[in-house]
């Protein structure tokens, strides 16, 4: 206003009439050129701070409404450099964090890759441990269980065995001692029928010898009691023959003992056999898994750890990657929008009109 003011003065007659008459035109002209270009030059930053904190509204950009203010009190050179640097600093702001989002969108899926990866692999070594882990404590239990039964079979194989023995040591006193009754009683029967047959024979002949008749005690020859039912002979005959009776049935019930003995021991054999094998088989099956299990565990606490590294560089990038208000392309929309604003307020310190 001031310089317009100026200028009014300049032209009115009192200065310029008395210039055209006294001053030379090579004098008077330059300093008329000067004060015009200072007026122009005044409007032209009047209408580019102007345009600037309009921009500066409409984008709610604090670095225009900041350059705005300044573009308003400082010198109009001043001014066309300010807006020169921030024009270059947002370019530079522009690449660097085109730059940086490029890196982060590298690091970012790459990070999210791991935590997949190493997520998948912790559940998948967790479940399969609880599965070793259920299979090692049964195949243990069943071991336990097997080597039980085994202890069982070898207690009643052994028990059996004592009772077998004991048994056949008793059947066969019995048996000799029914062969050694047997041969007595033979024997006793020998001399008793020998003895008997004399008497009859030394009873006849007395008889013979006598009165034409004998007594009535003697009405008969005597033959002893060994040939009447119930004597002694008979007696020792029965006597005999129980005695090879129970020979007999003690030879029957040792061989039919004997051959269950050997089912009972060759049916126990059987299965203990089986049940050592299964048992060594679960053994070594529980051996393996446990060495499984103690690998998976290895592997578990080691993936473990990438993944908690993974998760702790996720926390780190997220401030800068993740976290940082407004997203990318918002941010490079309103700075571009900003550089534009910039570059038509160059335009018009320039004189430039809009379009």
């Amino acid at each position: 206003m001031a310089i317009q003011k100026a200028i009014d003065i300049i032209s009115s007659g009192d200065v310029a009439g008395s210039a055209d008459k006294h001053l030379p035109a090579l004098v008077q002209t330059p300093a008329l050129a000067q004060l015009r270009a200072g007026s122009s030059e005044q409007a032209s930053q009047a209408r580019a701070a102007k345009f600037l904190q309009a921009k500066a509204g409409e984008l709610q950009s604090r670095v225009l409404a900041a350059l705005a203010v300044r573009a308003e009190a400082d010198p109009f050179i001043k001014v066309k450099k300010m807006i020169k640097e921030l024009i270059v600093r947002l370019m530079e702001e522009a690449n660097e964090e085109a730059e940086h989002k490029g890196w982060c969108d590298t690091e970012l899926s790459t990070n999210e890759q791991t935590r997949k990866e190493k997520t998948d692999v912790v559940q998948t070594l967790t479940a399969e441990n609880d599965q070793l882990k259920a299979s090692i404590a049964k195949l243990g239990e069943d071991v336990a269980e097997l080597n039980a039964q085994v202890a069982d079979l070898d207690k009643s194989m052994a028990e059996a065995t004592g009772i077998r023995q004991k048994e056949k040591a008793k059947n066969a006193e019995t048996v000799a001692d029914a062969k050694a009754a047997q041969v007595a009683v033979a024997k006793a029967l020998t001399v008793l029928k020998d003895f008997y047959e004399k008497a009859g024979e030394a009873t006849a002949l007395v008889q013979a010898t006598q009165q034409p008749e004998a007594p009535e005690i003697f009405d008969k020859t005597y033959n002893g009691m060994g040939s009447e039912s119930g004597g002694v002979v008979g007696m020792l005959e029965v006597i005999e023959s129980d005695f090879a009776r129970l020979e007999s049935e003690t030879a029957n019930a040792e061989a039919t003992s004997q051959d269950q003995y050997d089912r009972f021991m060759t049916d126990s054999s059987v299965d203990k056999a089986d049940k050592e094998t299964e048992s060594e088989h679960k053994a070594d099956k529980k051996k393996a898994q446990s060495g499984k299990l103690a690998t998976n565990q290895e592997d578990l606490a080691g993936t473990q750890k990438e993944l908690d590294a993974a998760l702790a560089y996720f926390d780190k990038l997220k401030p800068s990657c993740v976290d940082s208000g407004n997203n990318f392309e918002d941010r490079t929309a309103r700075r571009k929008e900003e550089i534009e604003s910039l570059q038509e307020a160059l335009k018009m310190l320039a004189g430039d009109d809009l379009a």
